[in-house]
């Protein structure tokens, strides 16, 4: 079975954060919404296709793996 190496992408809208993780094999990702406030909300997505076209458009950069992680750590405490 080969290994999954996943696409991390980041977008800041004031001082929130947006954080997706993206399996590039099945296309199912996690995202995390990050508050001001500390909160972290996390959501499962099954993308399609045009979700890199989708991320370019609404200003995605590409993130870090740590980042990403560090977030989901803090949910799974």
């Amino acid at each position: 079975m080969a290994q999954v190496i996943f696409q991390y992408f980041k977008k800041e809208i004031d001082s929130d954060k947006i954080l997706v993780r993206i399996n590039p094999t099945s296309m199912e990702g996690l995202e995390l919404l990050v508050a001001s406030t500390g909160e972290i909300v996390q959501h499962t997505r099954q993308f399609d296709e045009f979700i890199y076209e989708d991320l370019t458009y609404d200003e995605f950069v590409k993130s870090s793996p740590i980042e990403f992680n560090l977030y989901l750590s803090a949910i799974n405490k």
